[in-house]
């Protein structure tokens, strides 16, 4: 039996960075992966998606070329090309998480794992000895009761992103991240689309003011969105999808129907209860450390809740591994971490949404600078949106910045080292930015909550 001071679950980005650190802490690991390294996020979720949305952003800028004096004649798309990019991209992507395996001396174990006792995993025919497991098996896609994704007609994201050929029309059900992004996608090659949520907005717990405007955006594309609309049933043979909307059913029909509804954790069948491991709702439960309740086995990312971003779970892999060495270490705040969206506009939160400080009795004060005012925005010819800023009235430490519009994927950045620092608005709007730049609206929104707006 091979001897490893850390066997890791899951080569996601939660499962390598973990042990990588790990590695760097002089452990001897070994992973253990039934996909690819690099797990949904790069094989099958961040990645991938993120490169079919750079083609869809540049055809969407090339169509619309002549605003900008530059003709261009005889556009067209090939779908199937723009999905091949995106393996290529992807596939890239996964070669590097294994050259940094061997870079690292991690033993990859391509193989299904499973606990066999606090100390010992099977990956495929071999049983490890390991004094410790970190548990980062992540989730997978999932439909709803009588909504069963078959890859043909009702389609998962993982579908959608290897399918070569564009649908004519696209029922997007969920209005959450995935679903706004394929929605956009879909609609920027020209299919009609249509978005279904259940919930009162889109992107549902973000700041009710983005929700809006995105709405806003995307039905200026085309795109039709319900929101208050639970699903009653779909009809394969029809293809058509009914909805209560208003207190009245509807029926869309479209060629395809794209079920982004949530994930499911891979919890079950592991082997993790026997060794004492608490799963509640199919979610693990840990300490601040992120230790189970078996002194043993640790675990991270989509697997313990949480928002299910790739960057916090990475965050809590660098934890884990220090925690598993000995340091003195705590799982990362859930209101410093950021959360992206890669549509058009592009949405980018981190902290308290105003509604999540109502909700928390918090008092503060609140500013929301649009990218109308602004001249890089205006030069470059991406003004829609918004900077919205939230601070503690009593204070002025910054709270919550929701960004909606080009860029703020990146501008999130700074507020997220202005969380870290526990920096007010008066620190960042006394914070020279360049000019003429985006994140000008950053500064422009902390001026605002203190009454010093320039360009407002």
């Amino acid at each position: 039996m091979k001897q490893f001071d850390l066997v890791v679950i899951g080569a996601g980005p939660g499962g390598y960075v973990a042990a990588i650190r790990a590695a760097q802490l002089g452990m001897r690991v070994a992973v253990a992966e039934r996909d690819k390294p690099g797990g949904v996020c790069v094989n099958w979720g961040c990645i991938p998606s993120k490169a079919i949305l750079t083609s869809a952003g540049l055809f969407e800028d090339m169509r619309n070329a002549e605003a900008y004096g530059i003709r261009c004649q005889g556009l067209s798309a090939d779908y199937g090309a723009v999905i091949r990019r995106s393996r290529k991209v992807a596939d890239r992507m996964s070669r590097g998480v294994t050259f940094l395996f061997k870079k690292n001396k991690i033993e990859l174990f391509p193989a299904s794992a499973t606990v066999l006792s606090p100390t010992t995993v099977r990956a495929g025919g071999e049983e490890l000895s390991a004094k410790n497991i970190l548990v980062a098996s992540g989730t997978e896609v999932r439909g709803l009761p009588g909504i069963e994704p078959d890859g043909r007609v009702i389609l998962t994201s993982d579908d959608a992103l290897a399918q070569e050929t564009l649908p004519r029309s696209v029922i997007v059900l969920g209005g959450g991240a995935v679903g706004v992004e394929f929605a956009y996608v879909y609609r920027a090659f020209g299919a009609d689309v249509a978005i279904v949520e259940m919930e009162d907005q889109l992107l549902p717990r973000t700041d009710r003011d983005v929700a809006k405007e995105l709405e806003k955006a995307l039905g200026k594309q085309g795109i039709r969105v319900l929101t208050s609309a639970p699903a009653k049933g779909y009809d394969k043979g029809t293809r058509t999808l009914t909805v209560s909307s208003g207190g009245k059913e509807e029926t869309l029909t479209a060629e395809k129907l794209l079920v982004a509804v949530g994930r499911k954790v891979l919890s079950a069948g592991m082997g993790l209860e026997a060794c004492g491991v608490e799963i509640e709702r199919g979610f693990v439960k840990v300490d601040d450390r992120l230790r189970t309740t078996c002194p043993t086995i640790w675990a991270i990312g989509d697997v313990i809740g949480g928002t299910m971003l790739a960057h916090k779970a990475s965050a809590e892999g660098v934890v884990a591994a220090e925690a598993i060495a000995g340091k003195d270490v705590r799982r990362p705040d859930p209101d410093g971490i950021p959360a992206c969206v890669y549509c058009r506009p592009e949405v980018a939160t981190i902290g308290l949404s105003e509604e999540e400080a109502k909700r928390r009795g918090i008092e503060y004060k609140a500013s929301k600078f649009p990218f109308t005012a602004l001249g890089k925005a205006v030069a470059s010819g991406h003004t829609e949106g918004f900077v919205k800023m939230i601070a503690d009235a009593k204070y002025g430490e910054v709270i919550g910045c929701h960004i909606i519009g080009a860029g703020a994927p990146d501008m999130i950045a700074e507020l997220s080292l202005a969380r870290s620092l526990e920096a007010t608005f008066h620190e960042i709007g006394r914070t020279v930015h360049a000019h003429p730049t985006l994140p000008e609206a950053i500064r422009e929104a902390a001026l605002m909550l203190g009454g010093e707006a320039i360009d407002l």
